[in-house]
């Protein structure tokens, strides 16, 4: 970020942090509440803000007022996250590797083949292993995990290798995030985990750079990667997690009433949220077969079995002992 913008974000971050709760001129006992996110207007997590909003304003007669602020205008992830931290901002939405930054477990709840399907994620959100996670979040960061909501499937993607089954990964020069289980697990499959920048991913793929790539179905079509890449073959190897992310300060300024209607709007809007994804997703496989890609079903258990050997143990410490296990238990 530039000094003129960097100064023009601080300056609006103060002004939120003093007006995150200060009552609306127009409404003497509103609480203004802002969220920011990363996402454009038309992604349903924003639809979903809209949505608790205006839940929220009806089931507390206008007492509470939030107002999103979509398409990263109050500046990047980590500047929504130090903004949440500070309290100069209520919410923000993001995802796990942006969370386990700030505490190195949670990036277990983004970790591949952990699972079943976006319900069971859901359903670890009211898991004492994850309240834990939680108090310990709140007590070094001041911050609070309202709700696990469903991103996406990933998949494998490739140029010109038809993959059936994770054997023929053996060598395939595979781009991942710069992630620390990405690269294990690419490792796993007998890859060459190749760390690369997603705005460098469309040229690395065009000239040959890597072999492949894996992301969600949403991804793969606004990145227009079906120019570049002929084959999607559905793996299905990590579902997803964003996060709802409030400051636990600015939680505690709520009357039990309305943080209940809070609560209660926040896991009715994550519910439609997830469900409008899915069906986007569903619809995304026929697009892109349409846009020229060769769909394949692989061997799904091939590429299950050597993750699931190799990264629980690899992981434990980093996790905690029994943390996969309790999880995939749910």
């Amino acid at each position: 970020m530039h000094g003129g913008s960097r100064r023009t974000f601080l300056a609006g971050s103060a002004a939120l942090g003093a007006g995150v709760f200060m009552p609306a001129i127009a409404k003497a006992q509103a609480t203004v509440i802002r969220w920011g996110e990363m996402l454009p207007q038309s992604h349903p997590q924003v639809q979903m803000i809209d949505r608790i909003a205006a839940e929220v304003k009806e089931k507390s007669g206008g007492r509470i007022d939030i107002q999103s602020f979509p398409n990263g205008q109050l500046g990047s992830g980590k500047d929504m996250m130090d903004a949440v931290v500070s309290g100069a901002l209520a919410f923000t939405t993001d995802g796990a590797a942006a969370l386990g930054a700030l505490l190195p477990q949670l990036s277990v709840i983004e970790a591949p083949y952990l699972w079943r399907d976006a319900a069971h994620m859901t359903k670890a959100g009211s898991s004492p292993i994850f309240a834990k996670m939680n108090e310990e979040l709140v007590s070094r960061r001041g911050l609070r995990m309202l709700a696990i909501t469903y991103y996406g499937k990933r998949h494998l993607t490739t140029g010109n290798k038809e993959v059936r089954s994770a054997a023929e990964m053996a060598g395939f020069k595979l781009r991942v995030p710069p992630v620390d289980t990405f690269r294990a697990m690419a490792e796993a499959w007998g890859a060459r985990a190749t760390p690369i920048n997603f705005n460098e991913l469309y040229l690395a793929l065009s000239q040959g750079a890597v072999d492949g790539q894996e992301n969600p179905l949403p991804t793969i079509h606004s990145a227009k990667l079906a120019e570049v890449q002929k084959y999607l073959v559905l793996t299905g190897h990590i579902i997803t997690p964003r996060l709802v992310i409030a400051n636990e300060a600015a939680l505690k300024g709520l009357s039990a009433e309305d943080r209940a209607i809070l609560d209660a709007a926040i896991a009715n809007g994550a519910q439609w949220q997830d469900a409008e994804l899915s069906r986007q997703e569903g619809a995304l496989i026929g697009t892109l077969k349409t846009a020229g890609m060769t769909i394949i079903e692989p061997d799904v258990e091939s590429f299950r079995k050597p993750v699931l050997e190799q990264l629980p143990p690899k992981f434990e410490e980093k996790w905690g002992k029994g943390t996969w296990d309790t999880l995939a238990a749910l």
